[in-house]
């Protein structure tokens, strides 16, 4: 596991008058997040089933982190590809252009790409952004003065600008999981990259991701589906996601009182997701979770896709929160599962020998996918009908 002990010192001190109290919060919960029983690889039954005890501490914890899923050569083919997708980043929030001048990777896009924070700080939390759900700004701390003055934090639609994150989407055995969670018919959500640079990588005000579902009558600890968080680079309790377990099934958490109960936004019980690179967490979208400004030394980059019942997004008004709120019909969910098709098919062209993952939908349909030019243009703008609930 990662040594994140200067770091959590370096952490720490940004907090001022609150320093030995922040480094007590960070190591507490890493000692209380490393004795968890979530941890270890992906195990099947001979019957295909996820392995009852990874199923069990999924449902009582809200969240899981599958060790050693993403080998090291796919490890490198994502850092590789990433090191080159950040030379096409615009050069700021309003620009178009990459530091070469020439245009951004997003120039054309239609849908929203980038999220921008300024360094060290909460550009979500304690606004109306996401309706709202950020109910509180967490502490936004005085960044270097050779800082930036605004750096990514989240880049959304990845499939289309990333082929390795594509690749890694179509993971059969990160699949299989979605399978065993949610059913053969599962529907997909949405993809992004979380970005945390090391000294200035932004903070994620404490939230919950549903929004549709709170009051639905057959309501469970299910039913707004759940996201991959795959980490090139490991997560530690400064730069990694904080959750509190089991909240996943308490319903709708007025985060405003518990915070004023803690007396901070450090919450009592919260721990953070700590692993190395090629972990993969699976988690619940419903369990409050949130992330610190990464004042520490080491980066996080996350791969991030996530994953619905069909049934949660079948004949239901969007949240409107990744994309624009619509009612999601049978042809709007085909459609944007497209992006599962041309994942498999790139998956099988880099991996060959690798057994690829079916997807029943498109079994029963026989419909086929082929990942090539013409697709990569298909999936242009792809993330406007992503499935937001």
């Amino acid at each position: 596991m990662i040594d994140a002990s200067c770091s959590i010192k370096a952490c720490a001190a940004f907090y001022g008058d609150e320093a030995d109290a922040m480094e007590a919060y960070l190591k507490a919960g890493e000692k209380r997040a490393l004795e968890l029983d979530n941890r270890g690889p992906i195990s099947f039954g001979e019957d295909g089933k996820l392995c009852p005890s990874i199923r069990e501490a999924y449902s009582k914890y809200g969240f899981y982190v599958f060790e050693n899923v993403i080998d090291d050569e796919e490890l490198k083919d994502i850092e590789e590809d990433l090191k080159h997708l950040r030379t096409q980043f615009p050069t700021g929030p309003e620009s178009l252009t990459n530091a070469k001048g020439e245009p951004a990777m997003n120039a054309e896009s239609k849908s929203l790409t980038l999220v921008w924070s300024k360094p060290l700080g909460d550009p979500l939390g304690g606004t109306e952004l996401a309706n709202g759900r950020h109910q509180i700004k967490m502490f936004e701390p005085e960044a270097a003065t050779d800082a930036p003055p605004a750096v990514p934090l989240i880049l959304l639609g990845s499939l289309q600008f990333s082929d390795a994150c594509l690749r890694t989407y179509a993971h059969p055995e990160l699949l299989k999981v979605a399978e065993n969670i949610h059913g053969k018919d599962f529907a997909p959500f949405n993809e992004a990259l979380f970005i945390k640079e090391p000294g200035i990588g932004a903070a994620v005000s404490w939230h919950q991701d549903g929004v549709t579902h709170w009051d639905n009558p057959d309501f469970d600890e299910d039913i707004h589906g759940f996201n991959f968080m795959v980490q090139v680079y490991g997560s530690t309790a400064v730069n990694g996601v904080w959750v509190v377990p089991g909240t996943h099934k308490v319903g709708k958490i007025d985060i405003k009182e518990l915070v004023a109960e803690a007396g901070s936004e450090r919450l009592e019980g919260a721990v953070p997701i700590v692993c190395n690179p090629g972990d993969a967490i699976i988690c619940n979208r419903q369990l409050l979770h949130g992330s610190f400004p990464n004042c520490g030394y080491e980066q996080r980059v996350t791969v991030n896709f996530g994953f619905h019942r069909r049934s949660s997004v079948l004949g239901t008004q969007g949240g409107g929160i990744h994309s624009e709120s619509q009612v999601f019909t049978e042809e709007i969910i085909q459609r944007r599962a497209r992006s599962i098709g041309y994942a498999i098919d790139a998956r099988k062209q880099k991996y060959p020998l690798e057994t690829p993952y079916s997807y029943e939908p498109f079994e029963s349909t026989n419909t086929s996918f082929v990942w090539n030019e013409e697709a990569r243009k298909d999936l242009k703008d792809y993330n406007l009908e992503d499935l937001s609930i």
